[in-house]
């Protein structure tokens, strides 16, 4: 079955347990930037007051950046994870332009560049273990499991305490689904990485396949009426083109009849 992560952003004191775990297991340089980057696969972002949450890869079911990717260098797995095969990126940073969170980043300043992201620490995941971050967290506020089992401990949260969380799972159907779950006790419009995705229901690898098997037809009309124009405009220049011969040859031939001392008065 598919992996998870349940975040509750309720829960979150903003410790940073979660970056320090990943950064080690993962051999990251530390950093004093607090955004996503090739050294910070996972950061936790300040909302307002005591309001903390985790801002990390989403691992969408249906990974736009995996459809984007056009060496295959990035693969959502069985177990739920979206990963990166680094031999294989060409630098080509699709998958940064596709993906609906923003999260891929791109190591600019390395001679040999690839993208970087969170794996949701596969390597442990498939030997057993869990997520660096998920273990390292003091308070719960980001648990790790099967993704249906995950579910199910978010509505019981929601169910039993009806006055503290918004009654939304964000993640069971957002861009059709993510193995990243978080629920809340403040709106998710206000959470930025997320909102921007709150009213999306659909895969987008089939939303944009849609909108892609439709170039042909465009293609097609638009080839008719360019053509179109271009005959439209080529005619306007040879009808302009024969106007000014026909003018040019009547005076030709209205010069030729004119009687020799005219012609001389004329000149």
């Amino acid at each position: 079955m598919s992996k998870g992560i349940l975040v509750d952003i309720s829960l979150c004191i903003g410790c940073e347990s979660c970056m320090e775990a990943c950064r080690t297991a993962n051999g990251l340089k530390p950093t004093s930037q607090r955004r996503l980057s090739p050294d910070n696969y996972v950061i936790v972002e300040n909302l307002e007051g005591d309001v903390y949450y985790r801002h990390a890869c989403m691992h969408c079911e249906h990974a736009t950046c995996v459809s984007a990717c056009p060496v295959a260098a990035l693969e959502k797995t069985e177990l739920g994870p979206v990963i990166w095969h680094a031999e294989k990126c060409m630098g080509c940073r699709y998958c940064l332009q596709a993906c609906p969170f923003q999260i891929p980043t791109y190591e600019w300043h390395n001679p040999v560049p690839s993208v970087r992201k969170c794996t949701m620490c596969y390597d442990r995941i498939v030997a057993g273990g869990q997520p660096a971050c998920t273990e390292a967290c003091p308070t719960g506020a980001i648990l790790f499991g099967e993704r249906e089992d995950l579910i199910a401990e978010a509505q019981r949260r929601l169910r039993e305490e009806p006055g503290k969380y918004v009654q939304h799972i964000y993640g069971v159907r957002e861009v059709g689904g993510t193995s990243l779950l978080y629920i809340s006790h403040v709106p998710f419009e206000k959470i930025p990485f997320l909102a921007r995705n709150l009213s999306v229901q659909e895969p987008l690898p089939e939303l944009t396949w849609r909108v892609l098997s439709k170039i042909p037809n465009l293609v097609g009309f638009g080839g008719v009426f360019l053509f179109g124009v271009y005959w439209i405009i080529n005619r306007r220049i040879k009808l302009e083109r024969m106007a000014k011969e026909n003018q040019l040859e009547a005076k030709e031939d209205f010069i030729e009849e004119l009687p020799p001392e005219q012609l001389d008065s004329e000149e």
